[in-house]
């Protein structure tokens, strides 16, 4: 317990004095509890077949078309319920116990979703699968930070979100192959990854009494320099610091332009009598620039200024999606994706990382749970929005998309504060004793 309140004392509030924050140098300097974060990041998306094959499994099971859609719908609403109840419990349990929670609660609900005798609780069945099992998100971030140097905590970020790539990546082929033997196999499949994640967590994260004592100083030595009202608690102090609810506010409007890739496009390409070979060219393009090159960029990102960072993760988005209005050919279409792919290897860890660095040690897991929530909730409507825009105006659909995402780069600048000199600003901590 000692070491885990030495290595958090040690660590640094800004940049430090050497200057390789390279990958691999990351990599092994990094904590064995951060590696099992990234791992179990990677397995829990490896093994995220319900989302991918909920919808086959249900008209499988007899329930009709709208029925599958409307469980699918639940499932995108729990997620949202589970990154702000994984904010609060983070916070006053701990990441390590919230995740054990996550992946034990969500393991036995993955199953019951084979043996529920009615629509109803099977309905509920998913809502509670979704919910319980985004948990471990806002809390792993919370661990992650925690156990990581700031001036890292980006790269790390960076990490994880390959973890989290590279499981989605593989997740619909590994599913496909445990559908060939049953649903069953499937489920059981995903319960025992949860099963996994779980049991890592358990051996290699500290307890959270290993490092409350030096949490709870560091709370006290920056309670003048808070940024949320020391007369609110839980959700209503995070959204009083109104330079973060305009943060969020642009995370919320970016997500539902960025999903439009999944719904619009293909309606937009199919449209103009274009092959859908180009669509799906036009997301491995994406998929692969992302898994190659994100964190070789980080490398470089990382020391730039925050809000250069926002301008171009923000902004690219809107350039991407304005190209494909210049006209409908492969080429605009490839050209807009590579743009818009620019956006998310030169943004997107920092923007991820950002609600960790940017609220106080009381509330970070709160911090973090809000962002993930309404990013989820952009993604989750953002088809919907995206779909009906296209119908009414047609390919004008992607000028609207851009206006939109430059309103959030704006947001963005506003909301994003350095939280390096946020730091500095604050009295001296137990941590420099």
């Amino acid at each position: 317990m000692t070491a885990v309140i030495e290595n958090e004392k040690n660590v640094p509030p800004g940049p430090p004095d050497k200057p390789d924050d390279g990958v691999f140098v990351t990599l092994r300097e990094t904590p064995r509890a951060v590696k099992a974060l990234l791992f179990g990041g990677f397995i829990s998306r490896l093994a995220a077949f319900i989302q991918i094959y909920l919808v086959l499994f249900l008209t499988d099971r007899g329930f009709s078309a709208t029925q599958a859609g409307l469980a699918l719908g639940v499932y995108g609403a729990g997620a949202v319920v589970g990154s702000f109840a994984g904010g609060s419990l983070s916070d006053r349990l701990g990441a390590r116990t919230v995740t054990l929670i996550s992946m034990a609660g969500s393991a036995v609900l993955i199953v019951s979703i084979l043996y529920a005798p009615t629509y109803a609780l099977l309905l509920a069945a998913v809502f509670l699968v979704s919910t319980v099992g985004q948990f471990y998100r806002p809390a792993a971030q919370t661990m992650l930070t925690e156990l990581t140097p700031r001036h890292r905590v980006v790269m790390i970020t960076a990490m994880y979100r390959l973890g989290l790539n590279l499981g989605m990546t593989a997740a619909p082929l590994i599913g496909a192959a445990l559908l060939s033997v049953s649903y069953n196999a499937l489920f059981w499949g995903e319960a025992a990854a949860a099963l996994i994640f779980g049991v890592t967590v358990m051996f290699a994260l500290p307890k959270r009494a290993a490092h409350a004592a030096y949490v709870a100083k560091e709370q006290e030595a920056a309670a003048d320099a808070d940024p949320a009202p020391q007369g609110r608690s839980g959700y209503l102090a995070v959204f009083a610091d109104w330079r973060y609810s305009v943060y969020l506010l642009a995370m919320l409007l970016t997500s539902i332009v960025y999903c439009q890739y999944t719904a619009t496009l293909p309606l937009d390409i199919s449209a103009a009598g274009i092959s859908l070979w180009w669509y799906g060219a036009a997301v491995s393009l994406n998929g692969f620039i992302v898994i190659t090159c994100e964190l070789a960029m980080t490398k470089i990102v990382q020391k730039w200024p925050i809000r250069l960072t926002a301008l171009l993760g923000l902004g690219l988005v809107s350039v991407g999606y304005a190209i494909y209005a210049i006209s409908p050919l492969p080429i605009w279409f490839m050209i807009g994706t590579l743009v818009w792919t620019l956006s998310e290897i030169i943004g997107g860890p920092t923007t991820f990382a950002y609600p960790a660095l940017a609220g106080p040690e009381r509330l970070r897991g709160r911090y973090i749970g809000a962002m993930q929530s309404v990013f989820g909730l952009g993604t989750a409507i953002g088809p919907v929005i995206g779909t009906l825009v296209w119908f009414q105006v047609g390919r004008s659909v992607w000028l609207w998309a851009a206006l939109v995402s430059a309103i959030a780069t704006v947001a963005g600048l506003i909301g994003m504060r350095d939280p390096h000199k946020a730091d500095e600003s604050r009295p001296a901590t137990a941590s420099a004793t």
